[in-house]
């Protein structure tokens, strides 16, 4: 055996698909226990390889478990069972270590505590008594490829668990990757060890894909399906915009700045609320930046989507008021049993209030979770908002289509 090639075979394994090696051995000597028990053990019996990666020399053992007559069913019990096959006596080991569950005894798997206690003084019921086997170099065709197969499946698995523990950890983190390709509107994205999924529906309302471009995305959900790992993707979730603000705003990394509440229509328009944690720093303007540098960034990276950000505030008439932005209110008469709030405003900022198909009152109702009711000087109530972000206008201003854009 080379084990110059085969040190780096293995380290080329842990480089680049990050199953470490102690796995890959383990797996070796399975694979290698495997095909010597296919052409040379018998029915019942444990073999357990250990291979010596310096030597490349592999050393075999066949395991006994000790026990007990009370670990062992009575010859009344055994002839009202049918006989266990191998896999069923493999399955109840456990339980008949822990006492749990009686077996029939297998000459090949386990061996009486008397027995025991001839080769070890201090043997007790449960524990592992190893017993060499003779080293056979000369395996099978059929042998040998149950040890690939075996290898195969094994460093399969180790691959899967070792993507799944990677990217569980970064669930809710923005991960960055290459268009792979378009199926059915869903994009497949190239994350590097995995391809990841963003579904139609996590997608931005109009953005357009090409197949080799780079994207960023939040990792939304990590899980293990019978296909595989499961990695899905979202660029329309909230926290898709929380995560970049942590990204971009310094502030917000470090705690100064701390973001209450967003709410977002993907592709159209967001309201985040912030709030300042020490004395003397501008949430907001600490988000827009310099001549809106910061905020210019994100808006660049969510394709145009315009972005309000509000001051958050514990008082509900300030934070009615604010959220309702960019429109300038008159008074705020808040219901805090109810969660409603009446808003006046003059005609002239009632558009703006409402919004373009009342996106801007739907909105603040879904960032300060309150029930809005926009009212106009003469006393009429113009549009109604609720927190699950239902508007109805009992008249739609025609210069609502005029929305500011700020």
């Amino acid at each position: 055996m080379d084990i110059k090639a085969l040190h780096s075979a293995l380290e080329q394994l842990e480089a680049e698909r990050n199953i470490p090696k102690d796995k890959i051995i383990k797996t070796i000597e399975d694979a290698l226990a495997a095909a010597y028990k296919k052409d040379y053990g018998k029915r019942g019996q444990i073999v357990k390889a250990e291979f010596d990666l310096t030597s490349g020399i592999t050393n075999f053992f066949q395991v006994k478990f000790v026990v007990d007559e009370s670990m062992l069913k009575s010859e009344e019990e055994e002839s009202e069972e049918e006989i266990p096959t191998e896999k069923e006596i493999k399955s109840l080991e456990n339980e008949t270590v822990s006492g749990e569950r009686k077996v029939r005894f297998n000459p090949e798997h386990h061996i009486m505590i008397e027995e025991a206690r001839k080769i070890k003084k201090d043997a007790e019921p449960g524990e592992e008594i190893v017993f060499p086997l003779e080293s056979k170099d000369d395996y099978g065709r059929i042998a040998a490829q149950t040890a690939k197969q075996v290898i195969m499946q094994r460093i399969r698995e180790a691959e899967k668990e070792s993507i799944y523990g990677e990217y569980k950890d970064k669930q809710g983190e923005i991960l960055s990757g290459l268009v792979q390709r378009i199926e059915n509107n869903n994009v497949f994205v190239d994350l590097g060890r995995a391809t990841a999924i963003l579904p139609r529906d996590e997608q931005i309302r109009g953005e357009r894909y090409r197949i080799g471009e780079r994207t960023k995305a939040l990792l939304f959900l990590v899980e293990e399906t019978p296909r595989g790992i499961s990695l899905i993707l979202s660029r329309s979730h909230p926290k898709f915009i929380a995560k970049l603000f942590e990204m971009e705003i310094p502030e917000i990394a470090h705690g100064v700045v701390e973001i209450k509440n967003i709410a977002r229509e993907a592709g159209s328009r967001s309201k985040i609320a912030v709030i300042s944690t020490q004395d003397g720093v501008d949430p907001v303007g600490s988000c827009v930046g310099q001549k809106g540098t910061r905020i210019g960034t994100i808006i660049s990276e969510l394709g145009g989507e315009k972005i309000d950000i509000i001051e958050w505030s514990e008082d509900p008439s300030e934070l009615i008021s604010n959220s309702l932005s960019p429109a300038k209110i008159l008074e705020v008469t808040a219901n805090k049993e109810k969660r409603e709030a009446k808003v006046l405003v003059d005609e002239d900022q009632l558009s703006l209030a409402i919004g373009k198909m009342g996106q801007n009152v739907r909105l603040a109702a879904k960032l300060t979770g309150w029930k809005i009711d926009i009212k106009s000087r003469e006393g009429d109530t113009v549009a109604q908002a609720t927190e699950e972000g239902e508007v109805i206008m009992d008249q739609s201003p025609s210069e609502s289509e005029g929305e500011s854009s700020e």
